[in-house]
């Protein structure tokens, strides 16, 4: 089931890539900003991390926290979004779990729908990045999700995407922290 606005965001409890305990309580009293990706080697995926990364001084100045789930083992999401050094934490969540808690899901359409308008953006993340495909795990077809979560811990912005290269655009980010 989906979240919406103004919900209460689904407790979790799971342990980040490095074995770190973290809990959505953890965050109670921050601005949070909770993104699912694909899988671990998805140039997609690792373009919006890469992005991320960029922003995050920023962000992180401004009180935003991160912290990203990919369908990939731990050992995948090391092995290739792991070189980005992300400053978050990072769920592997190969069963799934934390995706149908917070109404994430595949879609072939939206798949289909990346593979004809996606393109130039697949072709920044592997020519102009180096975001080389490796092997595809979990749902080829999962779409991402992003959520930004308030202090209260109430989802203030709950974005599912339409393709398998659509998250929250970084304007909706900043908006939710200038609140």
């Amino acid at each position: 089931m989906k979240l919406q606005a103004g919900q209460p965001a689904r407790d979790f409890q799971v342990t980040d890539i490095h074995g770190n305990p973290v809990r959505l309580n953890d965050y109670a009293g921050k601005k949070l900003m909770l993104s699912f990706y694909r899988y671990a080697s998805c140039p997609l995926c690792n373009l919006r991390v890469h992005d991320l990364i960029r922003h995050q001084p920023e962000f992180r100045a401004r009180g935003l926290h991160m912290l990203a789930v990919f369908q990939s083992p731990a050992e995948s999401i090391q092995r290739y979004v792991g070189k980005q050094l992300a400053p978050f934490p990072i769920v592997a969540d190969p069963a799934r779990s934390l995706y149908r808690l917070y109404g994430v899901e595949p879609s072939w359409a939206g798949f289909g729908k990346a593979m004809l308008f996606k393109l130039p953006m697949a072709f920044e993340a592997v020519i102009g990045n180096g975001f080389l495909p490796g092997r595809m795990e979990g749902d080829k077809a999962m779409i991402p999700a992003d959520f930004l979560i308030g202090p209260d811990l109430v989802v203030r912005d709950a974005f599912y995407g339409k393709d398998i290269g659509d998250h929250m655009p970084i304007r909706d980010v900043e908006n939710f922290l200038k609140s």
